[in-house]
């Protein structure tokens, strides 16, 4: 599990730290020139944050990959040094980038937050083994396996895409602003709480039937169904508690999100019960209506001016980040699902 997060946090920070990813040239200087450039004039406090912590997960995701086969010191030098190999890569690349400035301060940041990161992951790495808490639980709760790991790894970034507040609730898979499709215009407000009503139901059943496919015994799966939904709900709060105003963090809490939460909700506490085969085929076919429905749907005029600050400001990275994943996850949910079908049935 560590290393198949390790790989897809890697993955996530290449993106964030590339994006947009437009308009390579070759400014006519060496890539790694900017290590002995100046220290830079503007540093705020904000940027040192976001480099710092943002490498933290690296590194303590790093530490814990290595485990049980090196420990100590050595687990953190070769924890420190993936992180800064990746950071002076990465930083390299930006040197090609019209809008990313390579700065050695970013270098000296991402290391300070491996460093960290490797620190914690040497005192609570043996936490995700089968030893561990965490470790327990995940062998008591879920199937054994990679492929199961996959899995939760694939629920683990459905949670991730809650942090995009410009996106409808559970509404995965906008392809539009890749594909430079204009938004649909000119629709009742019915319409809107229609689609976003029965995108958030169908995602939602979705997604409980994933985890319930993918857990060990039905003993106490509703409850963990629950325990997943409110956490997903708190991520989505506190990306809207980031952009808005303290009263307005719930502003995600639409007629139509209300609807497809409950809706969502009880169909997924029912079809929990069908049998494993059923649970993936009608997983897939839900997820591509959502899809489909989602790349329908109006814009909501009420939030867009609202995420123009997140959208342009220093969460335009990370903005660019969460709608990636965000387009992707169906697609790569409805390939584990074919992949889930077509192998031998999961037992415990």
């Amino acid at each position: 599990m560590a290393r198949l997060l390790l790989a897809v946090y890697a993955v996530l920070t290449a993106y964030a730290t590339l994006y947009p990813m437009d308009g390579w040239r070759d400014a006519g200087v060496p890539a790694f020139a900017y290590l002995g450039a100046p220290w830079p004039r503007y540093v705020t406090r904000f940027d040192v944050a976001v480099n710092v912590l943002g490498y933290m997960p690296f590194g303590f995701l790093a530490v814990a990959a290595l485990q049980p086969r090196l420990r100590g010191v050595p687990a953190f030098a070769v924890a420190t040094g993936a992180a800064i190999a990746l950071s002076l890569c990465l930083e390299a690349l930006q040197s090609y980038l019209p809008a990313r400035i390579a700065s050695n301060l970013d270098v000296l940041c991402n290391l300070a937050g491996a460093a960290i990161g490797a620190v914690l992951g040497l005192r609570f790495a043996r936490w995700p083994l089968k030893d561990g808490p965490i470790g327990r639980l995940r062998h008591r709760a879920f199937l054994p396996g990679t492929a199961v790991d996959i899995g939760l790894v694939l629920i683990a970034l459905w949670l991730f895409t809650q942090l995009n507040p410009g996106m409808l609730l559970f509404g995965a898979g906008d392809l539009r602003s890749y594909l430079e499709v204009s938004d649909a215009q000119g629709r009742r407000p019915e319409f809107f709480i229609l689609i976003e009503a029965l995108v958030g139901a169908a995602n939602l059943t979705a997604v409980g039937l994933l985890f319930s496919a993918l857990s060990a015994t039905r003993a106490g799966l509703r409850l963990r169904l629950i325990a997943l939904l409110v956490v997903a709900l708190a991520v989505k709060t506190a990306a809207f508690a980031i952009v808005m105003r303290a009263q307005d963090v719930l502003a995600w809490l639409t007629p139509g999100a209300e609807i497809g939460l409950v809706a969502g909700l009880a169909a997924a506490l029912a079809a929990v019960a069908l049998p494993r085969a059923a649970q993936f085929a009608l997983a897939a076919m839900l997820i591509m209506a959502a899809t489909v429905l989602v790349n329908l749907a109006p814009p909501n005029p009420y939030l867009t001016a609202s995420f123009k600050v997140w959208q342009q400001g220093h969460f335009l990275n990370f903005n660019g980040l969460t709608r990636l994943v965000s387009a992707l996850w169906p697609f790569a949910a409805l390939g584990y699902l074919t992949f889930l079908a077509a192998r031998r049935p999961l037992s415990p």
